[in-house]
């Protein structure tokens, strides 16, 4: 995705989908468990102003964010924690409001950038339409959680198409997180859009092959749904091995969410 004004207009429909479901929500929906243990629907909300702010920083004070990348080296475990939980503690409609400033700061920042641009991250530098597509991976995904937290279904849309391709892209690195060689191999990925279009990714005649609807494929691959609750089916060892590994965000890899029959779930961290 090489245009930043698509995926930036993207972002800020995925932002606005998201701000619906919490919008009208009251102290007590806000204080809500969701699947990730530990968090509750405010935890989600401040972590995606966190990471949203941090996101800014990068773009306008890099040496301030490599002193945020430097204090998070000290604490590897924690720092996502500690910053979902600060902005939790904050009353539900400052929170909100805080979120609602954050995300259109974003959005200003990052389609300032001059073309070429790569913003200093976590890992290796990203160029802004990478930094929008990671933004809306993830405002996606905990979105999920959110929607869970309140047995919402939400209606996918043709943005699912950002989701699938980070998890596509990420194929190697689901393997190098967990120590393992990625196939020399490229796959094909062949996944059904909501509007029953096909996304297609790889050779297509590769023997390795991943099929099945675009939404199933995104949620597996941020960790939302367990693989025995989705319709991803896979042809090839390879292409098999990499659908119970698959993630699309960075860090190490998180242990997923447990089958929907199951009584209790895992979290899975999107960023």
């Amino acid at each position: 995705m090489s245009d930043p004004a698509v995926v930036l207009d993207d972002l800020s429909a995925e932002g606005d989908a998201l701000d619906a479901l919490v919008a009208g929500l009251d102290s007590a929906d806000w204080a809500r468990p969701t699947p990730a243990p530990g968090w509750t629907i405010a935890h989600q909300i401040a972590h995606l102003h966190w990471t949203d702010e941090r996101t800014r920083q990068a773009a306008t004070d890099p040496d301030g964010f490599a002193r945020e990348v430097a204090k998070a080296a000290k604490a590897p475990e924690s720092f996502v924690d500690e910053g979902a939980a600060a902005g939790a503690g904050l009353p539900p409609d400052e929170l909100l409001r805080e979120w609602r400033t954050g995300r259109a700061r974003l959005l200003r920042e990052l389609a300032a950038q001059p073309p070429g641009a790569r913003l200093p991250w976590y890992g290796p530098p990203m160029s802004v339409p990478s930094m929008a597509t990671a933004r809306l991976m993830e405002t996606w995904a905990h979105g999920q959680d959110v929607a869970d937290a309140l047995g919402v279904v939400r209606e996918p849309t043709d943005r699912l198409r950002h989701v699938a391709r980070i998890g596509v892209r990420a194929r190697d690195y689901a393997y190098a997180v967990r120590g393992l060689q990625p196939p020399a191999e490229e796959f094909r990925v062949e996944l059904t859009a909501p509007d029953g279009s096909v996304w297609t990714y790889g050779p297509a005649d590769a023997s390795q092959r991943v099929t099945g609807p675009a939404l199933d494929f995104c949620l597996l691959a941020t960790q939302r749904a367990h693989r025995a609750d989705l319709a991803v089916r896979a042809q090839g060892a390879e292409a098999d091995r990499w659908l119970d590994i698959a993630q699309a965000f960075a860090g190490p890899p998180g242990p997923g969410r447990a089958r929907a029959d199951s009584e209790a779930g895992s979290d899975g961290e999107a960023g």
